[in-house]
């Protein structure tokens, strides 16, 4: 079973939290992972690779927090399940074909290199402002609040 791991879903919930809010908000690792039902200490070991991935941007102080760095319509959903997971792969021949064997007769490994563009191409054409959009969509009263949970 291909299966995307739950880190990877947190993280998402994680972006599109940010997403959902006003441009420039910045919220702590424990809002976040309140809001979004994450446990706190997974929630900063995503938070904080998802800043080193340069998804995020990270202050420091009394006003500090967590954003998003970059405009959710400039972040794919491919984006943060590969700063969570690496490399999206079905198969390791789809990395290294040279390492197969098999891999010039073998017409699995077409297969399998057309799956992982077809998905790379899908999650990389979902953004973040879309997902923020379809969110509000579905249940605008669970909406954050920018004024209970935004630092300045």
């Amino acid at each position: 079973m291909l299966v995307i791991r739950r880190e990877s879903d947190y993280a998402a919930r994680v972006l599109l939290y940010l997403a959902m809010m006003p441009p420039g908000t910045s919220i702590t690792a424990r809002d976040i992972a309140r809001e979004r039902l994450i446990p706190a200490g997974l929630a900063r070991t995503l938070i904080t690779r998802l800043v080193r991935s340069g998804l995020l941007t990270s202050r420091r102080g009394r006003s500090g927090g967590f954003g998003l760095a970059r405009p959710p319509e400039q972040i794919t959903l491919l984006e943060v399940v590969e700063a969570i997971e690496g490399p999206l792969l079905l198969n390791p021949c789809t990395e290294e074909p040279q390492e197969c064997p098999l891999m010039p007769v073998c017409p699995v490994h077409e297969a399998w290199v057309e799956a992982r563009r077809r998905i790379r191409e899908h999650l990389g054409q979902i953004t973040f402002q879309d997902l923020a959009r379809r969110g509000e969509e579905l249940n605008p009263s669970t909406l954050p609040l920018p004024a209970a949970t935004e630092r300045e």
